[in-house]
């Protein structure tokens, strides 16, 4: 089975810009199309999707998890990334704003689950026959992330399946961030220690993680070198047994 994990920038590109907001104003069409082949090209069973455009301006007003999904003969599963009553839902651009799976198989079930705390607050549960994944994109903030990793932790008990944890961490220490919540949790990184994959033209932190479970077993995993984002996509192939 193969897994891909994406922060796709809202498919506004890669490129180092003097200002961070440059990038996240930008058309997509062009850059999109890139990035909507290349997951194509790598024929993913599940694909989970941060930081995408559920149409707004950016994206001629498409939902871009909607498009790969329709491009890989795929289903897609998406919802803002904020709070249920956040304000940030009544902005524009922003309240287009989410995450997304993109997933070969029709029989799956998805549940939306909130932080209690945080602006990005959604974690999105995916289960399937054999397996469950779940998508996050933490806080900027350290403490917020260290309590949201908490409520994780939390909702994680009551999983009975192999699962995966897997999305933006956004964990500016790398894994020392996660070491506590790993050694809770009994999951292990199914890539190699100090991966960066951020920015993705010159990579120096490790905030992307796929996060898997007792049960899971990783034949390969690797960061396709892409710029079509500022960070770098992970492919994960693996089996359940």
């Amino acid at each position: 089975m193969r897994f891909v994990l994406y922060n796709i920038r809202y498919g506004t590109g890669g490129r180092k810009l003097h200002s961070p907001l440059n990038g996240y104003l930008r058309h997509t069409c062009k850059n999109f199309e890139c990035i909507t082949q290349f997951l194509h090209d790598l024929n993913p069973d599940v694909a989970g999707l941060v930081e995408v455009d559920a149409g707004s301006y950016r994206s001629r007003k498409s939902n871009q998890a909607e498009t790969i999904a329709d491009r890989l003969g795929h289903y897609h599963v998406y919802r803002s990334k904020y709070g249920e009553n956040s304000l940030t839902r009544h902005f524009p651009i922003l309240n287009q704003q989410g995450n997304a799976f993109v997933v070969r198989d029709s029989g799956h079930k998805e549940t939306f689950h909130y932080f209690d705390r945080g602006v990005k607050r959604l974690v999105i549960e995916l289960e399937m026959e054999n397996i469950s994944f779940f998508l996050i994109h933490l806080a900027l903030s350290s403490r917020l992330r260290h309590r949201q990793l908490g409520d994780l932790y939390d909702l994680l008990q009551t999983v009975k399946k192999p699962h995966i944890v897997a999305g933006d961490f956004n964990a500016l220490w790398g894994e020392q961030e996660v070491r506590l919540f790993l050694a809770a949790t009994g999951l292990k990184s199914a890539h190699a220690a100090d991966s960066p994959t951020f920015p993705s033209w010159k990579p120096k932190r490790h905030l992307d993680f796929i996060l898997h479970s007792p049960g899971i077993s990783v034949e390969n995993c690797w960061m396709p070198d892409v710029h079509f984002s500022d960070h770098l996509p992970i492919v994960c192939d693996f089996s359940v047994h």
